[in-house]
């Protein structure tokens, strides 16, 4: 039988007369109600790894807004960590690790198949959310792209233009391919328990894509993306795959059609006209309003989202934003956003 959720039904190609919506970071900063349950958590890794705070903070959004997807709350760094690297989060400052910039220190990682040790809260998370979601909202589990977790794993923290990462892959290409090799097996290992936990959508976070040059991209971002697409669809051949290759400009041609997904998320700067004559035909989009219309609202928020709304009307669509909402977004301009879309 055919699943008759809007989410579901966009991702399996079908176009529909009302765009599912959902938003990344949707539970998240801008809440009044995820910042009291963060506050008793104590740190943010501690909220990832409390499967009862965890899930609350999931299902936040979905009480407010009734959006058409819930999406699992963790970070893309569980995997590094899991995998052995120290990770800290400094308030104000983000995150903070211990760094892979060599052999030695690519030997002290575990192996791919010894995360679900660390991860197993997170499993335990999706069982709540599977149990406590409304039937009609399907939850989407994800991980963030090789690429994107190996240039914080090298660099140690976030950092402007991916230099480190890019350094260490012409210094010592061994280095870097092996851990884009690790990363990539434990990433097929996660997402594969989320799903059997409940997950019935992933999706690949890479969010430092478009700091890859040219030619690398198709190594570095498509091919691992496509390998983990088919240990996926290996054992859960129906499995609906969201790729998020940020800042790839011309280069989601050629991830739409070669990464193996279903859909494709869009940031800001891809043209919604360019995307719905290249893309839309091959699968599925997702995006891309502007995340500061949330925080300016009025007229401008009206007059955005239902332009988006138009420009990807003749084919699959899933309302997003380009990128997450801002913790300065307002929530009463979330409902105005929905209203648009909706009517």
């Amino acid at each position: 039988m055919s699943d008759k959720r809007p989410m579901m039904r966009a991702l399996a190609g079908e176009t529909l007369p009302v765009p599912p919506v959902w938003m990344m970071r949707q539970a998240g900063r801008y809440l009044p109600e995820y910042r009291a349950t963060r506050a008793r958590a104590g740190s943010f890794l501690d909220l990832c790894y409390t499967p009862e705070l965890a899930a609350e903070v999931t299902l936040q959004p979905i009480r407010r807004f009734g959006f058409d997807a819930a999406i699992l709350f963790a970070d893309i760094l569980l995997v590094p960590h899991a995998l052995g690297a120290e990770l800290a989060f400094v308030e104000g400052e983000g995150p903070r690790l211990s760094t892979v910039t060599g052999p030695g220190d690519l030997a002290r990682l575990r192996p791919a198949e010894a995360v679900h040790e660390t991860l197993a809260p997170v499993y335990e998370t999706v069982r709540a959310l599977r149990a406590a979601l409304p039937p009609e909202v399907p939850l989407i589990g994800f991980a963030g792209a090789p690429w994107t977790v190996a240039t914080y794993m090298i660099a140690g923290r976030g950092t402007p233009d991916q230099a480190p990462a890019r350094a260490l892959l012409y210094r010592d290409p061994a280095t870097f391919d092996a851990l884009i090799g690790r990363i990539t097996e434990a990433t097929i290992a996660y997402l594969l328990a989320q799903v059997e936990a409940g997950a019935e959508i992933v999706k690949l976070f890479d969010s430092w894509a478009g700091a890859l040059p040219g030619p690398l991209f198709a190594r570095y971002a498509i091919a691992p993306a496509r390998r983990i697409a088919a240990a996926l669809h290996a054992a859960h051949p129906r499995l609906p795959v969201i790729g998020f290759p940020r800042g790839a400009g011309a280069g989601y041609a050629a991830f739409a059609a070669e990464a193996g997904v279903q859909a494709v998320a869009l940031d800001t700067s891809v043209v919604p006209e360019w995307a719905a004559a290249e893309l839309q035909p091959r699968l599925c989009v997702q995006g891309n309003l502007d995340p500061l219309l949330l925080v300016a609202g009025g007229t401008a928020l009206d007059a955005a989202t239902r332009a988006c709304v138009r420009a990807f009307a003749g084919g699959p669509h899933v309302f997003n934003l380009g990128h997450g909402i801002t913790p300065e977004a307002d929530p009463a301009n979330v409902d105005r956003m929905l209203r648009a879309i909706r009517g």
